[in-house]
């Protein structure tokens, strides 16, 4: 099947043939209408021209004592008006079937036999065109006769062809007028689109900052225009985030390798024993351990944001697992001499992935340990508020300052970079902890001040 062409694919061109195709629609029903009501009139004004003829031969016929009938004085003459171009003829009938009386100015119409009395009126034809004809019944003294009228239908059908005529030209002109029109109406009101199309060719990655100019074109080309806005904003964000996060993992990958090459070449400059190459060799496999975790949390990302990680929901109790967590980190508290406690007053049942929910409370806790103050407290509390279970880590530490609020769940992002690294984190634990929040249908609050920062984990309850 061949396609359109490309000028009639245009919308604006669909629009003044639809445009177009609705006024020829509408005009053409409009002149049938008119123009068979039209019909309509001539065809009963033309029956009752034919009847008033029938009427006035029954009432000028005389019948003698021998019961032959006649018209004294005539009948056309003075009774019956004439058309321009037009004419009538009538004739009388007995019932012997004899044309007994005849008269008129146009050629008579065929009989094939003698007529029969009929109400109805129909169309004939002659050699001078088409007559309308009637026969009706009267009666004159006693004497009953068929009287068979004609009536031209020259100048009605005149008429009726000047009429149609004349809807043609106003269907015509009406038609162009109104194609000119809707070509002229479409492009005024697609304007607008063809230049938000042209400049958004013009907008590429480089140039995501530049936006659709404003201007007055209809609420909805303004809500268009305003969506297009939007997305190239979201756009200009997430090409942000994508070229922080490659700038910043780019370094991640980068300081743990600095580190092994640093270090092997330091290994190599000499002959070594055996005690100073197993620190060699020790502190390149804590920079690989660094690159594996730092591998596998980018890897977790990746396929949650792909929509890729398979979570197996089932019930769990977020006590349950907070008493697990501070099981297996009480370790690294009693290095530092801190305290880690777990309280669970109730039951908070969730239905959850259990092994994510334990990774995001180890990587809350293990951060509330590492920036909580030497010999202080870590809580971890669960329950259940609202409808929603929780579960929360609380330190004592300095508190999380108002400008770093914002943007500490994004990937890479620490509050004290440096700081971060010597203890081993790679900035991407609290993303995975949001990410896991968000998969279970809850959210990660934040509550921080002087006196330490609190993280709660938010759930709907199960």
């Amino acid at each position: 099947m061949t396609p359109f062409p490309l000028r009639f694919r245009t919308l604006r061109t669909r629009v003044t043939l639809w445009y177009g195709a609705i006024i020829t629609l509408c005009l053409l029903a409009y002149s049938a209408a008119v123009g068979l009501t039209f019909e309509s009139h001539i065809e009963a004004e033309l029956d009752r021209r034919v009847h008033e003829d029938i009427e006035l031969a029954g009432r000028a016929l005389l019948v003698d004592e021998a019961g032959r009938p006649s018209w004294p004085g005539g009948i056309l003459g003075k009774n019956v008006d004439e058309e321009e171009g037009g004419g009538h003829w009538i004739e009388i009938w007995n019932v012997a079937g004899e044309r007994v009386l005849a008269t008129g100015t146009i050629d008579p119409p065929p009989v094939a036999a003698r007529p029969e009395a009929s109400r109805g009126a129909q169309s004939m034809e002659v050699e001078g065109g088409y007559v309308r004809v009637m026969t009706e019944s009267v009666n004159v003294k006693d004497s009953r006769f068929l009287v068979r009228a004609a009536v031209s239908e020259a100048p009605s059908r005149r008429q009726v062809r000047k009429l149609w005529l004349e809807l043609a030209g106003i269907t015509a002109t009406v038609l162009v007028l109104g194609g000119l029109g809707g070509y002229a109406l479409a492009r005024r009101l697609l304007g607008p689109l063809g230049r938000m199309a042209e400049h958004a060719r013009r907008i590429t990655a480089e140039q995501l900052h530049e936006r659709l100019l404003e201007e007055r074109s209809g609420a909805e080309l303004d809500q268009l225009r305003e969506a297009f806005n939007d997305t190239l904003a979201r756009l200009e964000r997430s090409f942000g985030e994508l070229r922080r996060f490659t700038a910043d993992a780019s370094h991640e990958l980068r300081t743990p390798l600095t580190a092994l090459r640093s270090v092997g070449e330091v290994g190599l400059r000499g002959a070594r024993s055996n005690d100073d190459y197993r620190e060699v060799i020790g502190t390149m496999l804590e920079e690989v351990d660094r690159l594996s975790r730092l591998a596998d949390e980018l890897l977790t990302l990746s396929r949650a944001e792909a929509g890729q990680a398979n979570l197996r929901k089932e019930p769990v109790d977020l006590g349950a697992v907070g008493a697990e967590v501070v099981e297996r980190l009480a370790v690294l508290a009693e290095e530092r001499g801190q305290r880690l406690e777990c309280r669970a007053e109730e039951p908070a049942l969730v239905r959850g992935d259990r092994l994510a929910l334990r990774q995001a409370l180890m990587n809350l806790v293990d951060n509330a340990i590492k920036y909580a103050p030497d010999g202080s407290c870590v809580l971890v509390a669960a329950g259940t508020r609202a409808g929603r279970a929780f579960v929360e880590v609380r330190n004592e530490g300095p508190g999380i300052a108002a400008e770093h609020r914002e943007r500490i769940f994004e990937r890479f992002y620490r509050v004290d970079a440096g700081r971060s690294r010597e203890m081993g984190g790679t900035g991407l634990g609290l993303s995975l902890v949001k990410w896991t929040a968000e998969a279970h249908g809850g959210s990660v609050e934040l509550d921080t001040g002087e006196g330490g920062s609190t993280f709660r984990l938010v759930l709907p309850a199960g």
